[in-house]
């Protein structure tokens, strides 16, 4: 996984494109030539935005800050540099400003539990969920055609008015074989385990 992609190491390229298909945006400043990405979460997840930063540090000019935002919320973020790599990631998954989810996209476990532990979420003992609702309906059946090749088996599932991915109750124990060992100890929450808890092999 640490082969370099141009100037990225292939750990970090898998980390940013979880990253988009979560929470992060890639933006491109008029008048500049490249990418940058924004990462930008509540301060309440601070472990693990520091987790994304010291593994794209390489390509950053500086470490997470606080912000303030409307009402009570801080955020806590962080941008990186310029670079090439994030602007061949802009044309694929952007078209004007709205994220897309392109043809060849191909997910590893890596890309998987970080956007898992962007936009996951689980009610009850079996029901987990991706909040995919920023994407189009057509975006998402390709997300889950893109999921069975991991062995993962999901359908939509209809949340108020948007539709969002919800692997079936038999693919769970899969999901957690492929991300158990990647999801930060903070973040276990989401998979059912207790943070101070090792979860199973």
């Amino acid at each position: 996984m640490d082969n370099t992609v141009g100037s990225l190491t292939q750990l970090q390229k898998s980390l940013v494109i979880g990253t988009i298909l979560g929470d992060g945006y890639l933006r491109i400043v008029p008048g500049r030539k490249e990418a940058f990405l924004e990462v930008n979460h509540s301060l309440g997840v601070k472990e693990y935005v520091d987790w994304k930063f010291q593994a794209l540090k390489s390509i950053c000019r500086s470490a997470p800050k606080m912000r303030r935002g409307n009402g009570n919320r801080v955020a806590y973020r962080f941008y990186t540099r310029q670079h090439p790599v994030l602007s061949e990631l802009y044309r694929m998954f952007y078209v004007g400003k709205e994220k897309i989810i392109p043809k060849e996209l191909r997910i590893n476990s890596l890309i998987l539990s970080v956007w898992f532990m962007d936009d996951g979420g689980r009610s009850g003992r079996s029901n987990f969920y991706l909040n995919t609702q920023r994407f189009s309906v057509e975006d998402q059946k390709r997300l889950i055609e893109k999921l069975k090749m991991l062995g993962l088996q999901a359908r939509l599932n209809k949340d108020k008015q948007y539709y969002r991915i919800r692997f079936l109750s038999r693919s769970i124990p899969r999901l957690k074989d492929l991300i158990g060992d990647r999801v930060i100890p903070s973040m276990q929450y989401k998979l059912g385990y207790n943070p101070v808890e090792t979860c199973p092999a």
